[in-house]
């Protein structure tokens, strides 16, 4: 039985499922889905932001539909990527989007990000993102 109806809908919805459970298994988060999506889309918006056009399209190009969304939400490709290059600049952008949550720890929710990503992403895409990436902030992918 289709929950949507259409088969493409019920596939991205399935997957997005599987990437959350994954990523709140990874951070010891059971049953908070809403915080397993607050930090995957936390997380997904700075690596974005931090990469050129055409490492942002092609590593979209491997998420599931429903992720595809939220990576490109409110993207302004003109203005990547931005010129912050250090780790803790990277991990700021994190923390600002949780910033009522004094039990959420940036380097562990992105480093658990990265490592979801890595699963379920090829290894030759996620190497081309990392080598797209500043030194301080590659060190941060499992």
């Amino acid at each position: 039985m289709s929950a949507t109806g259409l088969k493409v809908f019920d596939t991205t919805l399935q997957a997005t499922h599987v990437w959350l459970d994954d990523l709140m298994t990874e951070l010891g988060w059971k049953d908070e889905r809403q915080r397993a999506y607050h930090a995957l889309r936390a997380v997904l918006h700075t690596l974005r932001d931090r990469l050129p056009v055409d490492n942002v399209a092609h590593l979209a190009a491997q998420l599931p539909m429903l992720i595809r969304g939220i990576y490109y939400e409110g993207w302004h490709p003109a203005g990547t990527p931005v010129p912050e290059h250090s780790q803790d600049e990277f991990l700021a952008h994190v923390t600002d989007a949780f910033l009522f949550d004094v039990n959420a720890h940036s380097k562990t929710i992105t480093q658990a990000v990265f490592k979801v990503l890595a699963c379920h992403v090829t290894a030759g895409e996620i190497e081309k993102v990392k080598r797209a990436l500043p030194a301080g902030i590659r060190d941060l992918w499992p």
